[in-house]
């Protein structure tokens, strides 16, 4: 299967730069796969769409400040891309190596520790030993490359608790088509409040599960009230969730690793209500990504501390998910991939196509389709 089977043109107007004046007030556009009907509503109408006899299931990851901007001490610039948290043990006169499963191990037992995995931009100025300031409190040490492209493992300089000095030092990790050329404090503000769920949880994502972004505390009330379970399971976003597709032949393509995690109550009560017959509605492709991983794995949705690797893809079988809840992808990503293997390639283009039609908002900040 072809990379440029899963291309399309969007206008650039189209790419959404600021959130929905509120968040339930974003487009969504309905596809009823058995009807092969394509209805327009508002984000506030989803608790009148879902089914009753459902179970809706969301990634609760907390996006965390993972971009910082700093200078090595020639005055270069230079910007730092928290990925992964590697831990804080190194020995002496060992080397952190991401190729090496067993020094990685190690290093990732703690889960406030100074290795990180990072992309570094510009990289090439950039040489094991290097120093980049990123303020008075925290400092950014390179280590060694890794395999990607503008990878490191990288030491972070500072003292106290980690989190907190990211947040007074780092940024909204926002997508690079989503362009700031004036970054007021009121802007940086909206992000830090808008690019993270109402109900997202521990901190380790560098991405939001951006369909969850339309959900607020009232409509998920209301679901409930309702009668509709709701879920939570937890999948770091990554950058396995957002890599570009780069191989003509989309098979060649391999996943980054995410961890994700699903408890004891959320997994009997998804297997119950599967038991029952009901739907099972994922919010966003990290989450199906989550219980697709898990049931290949188990047989069934476990308790578990796992990591995934999946790449979905037409024509794949999907054995937890029923619909989906998602927003417009990019052209060529594996999560319009993940999409059209739910709704049929040609149903997700024809969509697609009536979206542009439209001038629906595309992207992290823009509007949102239920696949039913």
């Amino acid at each position: 299967m072809l990379l440029s089977e899963f291309d399309y043109n969007l206008p650039e107007n189209l790419i959404a730069q600021l959130p929905a004046d509120k968040r339930e007030n974003s487009r969504m556009m309905v596809l009823e796969r058995d009807s092969h009907k394509i209805l327009h509503k508002h984000f506030y109408d989803i608790a009148d769409l879902i089914d009753t006899n459902s179970i809706l299931v969301l990634n609760n990851t907390k996006v965390m400040p993972a971009r910082l901007y700093g200078h090595k001490d020639t005055g270069a610039k230079i910007e730092v891309f928290l990925l992964k948290n590697l831990g804080a043990v190194k020995s002496a006169g060992t080397t952190i190596s991401s190729s090496s499963s067993s020094s990685s191990a190690a290093v990732a037992q703690s889960q406030n520790g100074s290795y990180w995995e990072v992309l570094i931009k510009p990289s090439k100025r950039i040489k094991p030993d290097t120093v980049i300031k990123i303020s008075d409190e925290l400092s950014v040490k390179a280590i060694e490359r890794t395999e990607e492209d503008g990878g490191w493992i990288v030491e972070l300089i500072y003292e106290g608790d980690i989190l907190d000095v990211l947040h007074r030092n780092g940024n909204i990790p926002l997508p690079p088509y989503i362009e700031r050329k004036l970054q007021t404090d009121d802007i940086k503000k909206l992000d830090f409040e808008r690019y993270q769920t109402v109900y997202a949880k521990d901190e380790g994502s560098v991405a939001a599960p951006t369909a969850g972004l339309h959900f607020t505390t009232e409509i998920l009330e209301k679901l409930k009230n309702k009668g509709v379970k709701i879920a939570y399971v937890t999948l770091n976003v990554g950058l396995g969730t957002f890599r570009p597709v780069k191989c003509d032949n989309i098979l060649d393509h391999k996943m980054h690793s995410e961890t994700f995690e699903i408890s004891d109550e959320t997994a009997k009560l998804i297997n119950n209500a599967k038991a029952e017959g009901k739907k099972l509605i994922a919010v966003g492709t990290t989450t199906v990504r989550t219980l697709e991983t898990a049931y290949q794995k188990y047989g069934c949705i476990k308790a578990c501390h796992d990591h995934s690797e999946l790449f979905i893809y037409p024509p794949y079988e999907f054995k937890a998910v029923d619909e989906l809840i998602t927003n417009f992808h990019l052209p060529k990503s594996t999560l319009l991939m993940l999409v059209s293997a739910l709704a049929g390639k040609d149903f997700i283009f024809e969509a697609y196509n009536e979206a542009i039609k439209n001038k629906y908002r595309f992207f992290s900040y823009g509007d949102c389709m239920f696949i039913k």
